[in-house]
């Protein structure tokens, strides 16, 4: 534990500590090289406004990796899950959608990462508006995250979502405001005249229920409505140039990019991302031949995946391979005592394929052949009508809900269950968490009572106890406010309109039935409102800000891990149906929509994340030279790999650009790039082969006492309050405001409960980086002679430096 607490800093003291570029990007250390070219921002011109079509389109991708080494994934909220390399690179996806007489636009923009933030969205729209004025503001712009668990996090404005990043990452952050801009920017560059088409389409075999015991809590005559406990329904939208050439495609489809499981390191947009690939890659036009270049853009979008997962296989006890304990997803363990216990962390699900790489390209290619089928079936209905948008702040820790039956009731300060740290059968937690847990364990209840008094203001009283009611409070975030909030209460409420298509952005993760419940009053009411019958809802999942999980008031009641992550209380889920059916109403029949207060967004989040240190190689070495010597002659279908002594990719997140490439020799002698970071076939894997540090005994529980160490000055010693705990001698009052806080802080630290916690210093010595390039064959590959090339960059004595190395030429053989 001492090893992974070098890495933190006291959260009032961080800038002073702050040598040597600790905040990335400052003084200009670190690099992020190069740009696409981008086209000329500027309006529609008279020979595009010539062309047919119901609305002015415009779409653009753009790159936004940001580092792909040392920072931590967000998703899986997993300490150990470290970037370590690349696989696929990740991307913003953005549609511009205006009416005829360009007097109305909506932007919808979809981002290979886990969720948005608030801090990225209000960020995004400060940098547009200096472009565009109120073109774009946080009314008309959705951002919505596919949620993938191979994305870098450090982007937030709210405590509880850095814990396992150790604060704001700056490189991460950075990345993904430009990479969003720039889709944007140009997107409204190449706006053009052209027509939508909406499609839905059945697809089968690629999501499962992950908490179907929960789902079945719902009422039969709301069940037997539906042939699956999933959505197997996919929306796409068709973007045509008025010409009729294609422009781009976006899908709605709920299931989990969780086929990437947590032991996973490398950065990926997993299966949502390869879905899109293989889209672009079908649809490239002459002369297109890089992965990441295409103009035609296919966004497969996240939904109401709150319950839904693609590992189709469902879970299984890794220690037995029998079927896990249906309620709490456990399997039965010894304990180090010998006695049989129940334990969450062997029940995991698994995909179709042999491995998590090989069941990420069947799920992705699932969703890809359901979407081309789509688009290439001639029955389609044409999108006409307005375009107009609807937007919200609200503060959901307070939303007075009407139930059908007239009562009224209120939602609660956020908070996080028992069951949050069980994790779920995607990825499971840790110590003794299981999913279902509806009574306080004392032991914890206990760990609870010494930590909040450290990081709350104002303390949790016993009405949020029966507000949150039957979830028990392991966190109850909505009080804790040191050294900032750790939870929002303010959420953004958004709605799209274009024609008959109603895009519901919704700041979480909403269950199955949740999200039907939301399509079906939205519809509804803006049917009501005098929207046609033909009105389709979409439900646009981790858009604007996160707030977790979103589950029925009766799959609450089970408290599993969605459930423990419904921050509001039971009735969220109720709270937001509530404010989307007005807001439709309001915006339909064109009546003023009250804007809301905005959130407050904390300036100078405190990062902890160590720069990078300075690189080494072994004396006779030098940068990109070759370790191991690749073979003379390679078949297709194998794996060539190539190992350097490489440099931490930290000092160049190389947006836009490669780190590698595979070269093919022409007849000229000279050689042509055929593949590079962005394909499929390739992986980067960077490892510090000096500083073996690993982090895999943390979880989300130690990182958030290290989170509240580092806000509080104080730790909680585990260890010894366990030992006070089982003997007897750890006595701890109830919540009050009349609770002498200093007396009982004193007490804990008299027993050794609470230790005096200081900054480590960090790190600034040197580190040697080996890299290894990969290279799948693919099975029609021409034979000929190849070579691998790595770009890297070295730094040293304060200087970035940048260096190539190449494998030695091998021969490429089709199998006869």
């Amino acid at each position: 534990m001492s090893a992974k607490r070098s890495l933190w800093k006291i959260f009032w003291i961080c800038f002073a500590v702050a040598v040597f570029g600790v905040v990335a990007g400052i003084a200009g250390y670190y690099v992020s090289e190069g740009n696409k070219t981008e086209p000329t921002v500027a309006p529609p011109t008279e020979e595009v406004i010539e062309e047919e079509g119901e609305y002015y389109i415009g779409i653009w991708k753009n790159d936004v990796t940001g580092p792909v080494s040392q920072v931590n994934m967000m998703g899986y909220a997993y300490p150990g899950q470290n970037a370590g390399g690349l696989h696929t690179r990740l991307y913003s996806r953005a549609f511009i959608i205006a009416d005829r007489d360009l007097t109305s636009r909506v932007c919808f923009v979809s981002i290979d990462y886990g969720m948005t933030s608030q801090k990225i969205k209000l960020r995004v729209i400060d940098e547009l508006k200096t472009e565009f004025g109120d073109l774009y503001t946080e009314k008309n712009v959705v951002l919505s995250g596919t949620h993938t668990h191979s994305a870098t996090g450090g982007y937030f404005e709210y405590a509880l979502y850095e814990v396992t990043s150790k604060g704001t990452v700056t490189q991460s952050t950075e990345a993904y405001i430009e990479g969003i801009v720039r889709s944007i920017r140009n997107a409204h560059s190449k706006m053009r005249l052209g027509n939508i088409y909406a499609m839905e389409d059945l697809l089968h075999d690629a999501n499962i229920n992950r908490s179907p015991t929960s789902y079945l809590l719902n009422p039969e005559e709301e069940r037997i409505k539906y042939d699956y406990d999933t959505d197997h329904e996919m929306t796409l939208l068709r973007f045509d140039a008025g010409n009729g050439g294609g422009l781009g495609v976006v899908t709605w489809f709920p299931g989990h990019p969780t086929s990437m499981n947590r032991s996973n390191l490398l950065i990926s947009s997993d299966n949502k991302g390869r879905a899109s690939m293989l889209f672009e890659n079908m649809m490239r036009n002459e002369g297109e031949t890089e992965t990441g270049q295409e103009s035609f853009v296919a966004a497969f979008a996240s939904s109401n995946l709150g319950d839904v997962s693609p590992n189709t296989m469902g879970p299984k006890c890794t220690n037995n391979g029998r079927d896990c304990d249906a309620l709490h997803s456990t399997c039965t363990v010894l304990s180090p005592v010998g006695v049989p216990v129940q334990r969450a962390q062997y029940c995991i699900a698994t995909g179709p394929g042999k491995d998590m790489f090989e069941s990420t390209d069947i799920i992705g290619t699932r969703q890809f052949k359901a979407a081309a089928g789509m688009y290439h079936a001639p029955e389609r209905d044409i999108v006409t009508g307005p375009v107009s948008f609807g937007h919200q702040y609200v503060d959901m820790s307070q939303e007075e809900v009407t139930l059908s039956n007239g009562t009224k009731v209120t939602t609660c300060k956020p908070a996080l269950g028992y069951s949050f740290a069980a994790g779920c059968t995607d990825g499971p937690g840790a110590l003794n968490f299981k999913q279902g847990i509806t009574e306080p364990l004392s032991f914890w209840e206990t760990v609870t009572t010494i930590l909040v008094p450290l990081v709350c203001t104002e303390l949790p009283d016993e009405e949020f106890a029966n507000c949150q009611s039957p979830k028990p409070v392991l966190l109850p975030t909505g009080y804790m406010d040191k050294p900032y909030q750790w939870h929002p209460h303010i959420l953004d409420v958004q709605l799209l309109r274009v024609g008959q298509i109603l895009i519901a952005a919704v700041p979480g993760e909403f269950s199955t039935m949740a999200g039907r419940r939301l399509r079906e009053a939205i519809k509804q009411r803006a049917i009501e409102s005098g929207m046609p019958q033909n009105t389709r809802v979409v439900v646009a999942g981790l858009s604007n800000v996160y707030s977790h999980y979103m589950v029925t008031f009766e799959e609450y009641q089970a408290q599993r891990y969605e459930a423990a992550s419904t921050l509001f209380g039971p009735h969220t889920a109720e709270a937001y149906t509530q404010r989307f059916s007005n807001l439709v109403e309001m915006m339909v029949k064109g009546e003023t929509i009250d804007p809301g207060t905005p959130p407050p967004i904390p300036d100078g989040a405190p990062e902890f994340l160590n720069r990078p240190m300075a690189d080494y190689v072994p004396p006779g070495h030098q940068y990109g030279e070759l370790i191991n010597e690749v073979n003379a002659t390679y078949f297709t279908g194998e794996t060539v790999v190539a190992t350097f002594y490489g440099a931490n990719p930290r000092h160049n997140i190389k947006l836009d650009k490669t780190y590698l490439e595979v070269h093919q020799k022409t007849g000229d002698e000279s050689w042509n790039p055929v593949f590079r970071d962005s394909d499929w076939e390739t992986k980067f894997v960077w490892k510090d082969v000096t500083n073996g540090r690993s982090s895999t005994d943390e979880n989300i529980i130690t990182s958030a006492i290290d989170m509240i160490a580092a806000a509080s000055g104080y730790r909680l010693n585990l260890e010894r309050t366990q030992e006070l705990f089982d003997a007897g001698n750890l006595e701890i009052p109830n919540f009050s405001s009349h609770l002498d806080r200093k007396q009982f802080q004193d007490e804990m630290i008299q027993k050794g409960v609470l230790e005096p916690y200081s900054a480590p210093r960090a790190d600034f010595g040197t580190a040697e980086s080996h890299v290894t390039v990969e290279w799948t064959i693919p099975q029609e590959q021409a034979p000929g002679i190849y070579r691998i090339v790595y770009f890297g960059d070295y730094y040293s004595a304060g200087e970035v430096v940048p260096f190539t190395g190449y494998s030695t030429d091998f021969q490429v053989e089709r199998v006869s």
